[in-house]
């Protein structure tokens, strides 16, 4: 969201940039200079990063779907807004809900809530939520969940 956001609009830059942002332009060959003024830097980021953004990258980060069920378990980006039935949530929950849906103790429809979006050193396992954002874009450290069956658990690179 926030990469797409920042092709048309260079003013979520800082935000951006200090939440994998710097890392991401990298990916693209793209480096800010350290030490430069960022406001004088950003103009010329975005410019270059829609020069070699892939239309491919951008058609899939478009296309990709906002939440996915599997069983009994739902996975999506940030969280879901407790006591709203999944086909009802907002994309703006689903991509950016924390505390609410972070301190809450409902059943989320009777599913397992599998997210990121909030960092955590290990993995947050609940009874009806599982984080497993271990800050990749600033630890390295990626982590994925794995369900066979009843049984869970976890990949860290």
């Amino acid at each position: 969201d926030f990469l797409l956001r920042f092709l048309d609009d260079a003013g979520i830059a800082p935000m951006w940039l200090v939440n994998g942002g710097r890392e991401t332009l990298l990916s693209y060959g793209i480096t800010l200079a350290p030490g430069l003024d960022l406001g004088e830097q950003v103009g010329d980021a975005q410019a270059r990063l829609r020069d070699v953004f892939p239309e491919a990258h951008y058609e899939f980060l478009t296309n990709l779907a906002l939440s996915h069920v599997e069983g009994d378990y739902v996975f999506v980006h940030a969280g879901v807004r407790p006591g709203v039935p999944l086909e009802q949530q907002a994309e703006s929950d689903l991509l950016w809900i924390r505390d609410e849906f972070l301190r809450s103790r409902s059943d989320h429809n009777g599913r397992v809530v599998v997210h990121g979006h909030t960092v955590v050193a290990e993995p947050d396992v609940q009874a009806h939520r599982i984080g497993i954002d271990t800050g990749a874009f600033a630890t390295g450290r990626l982590t994925c969940l794995v369900i066979e069956g009843s049984d869970r658990g976890f990949f860290q690179t």
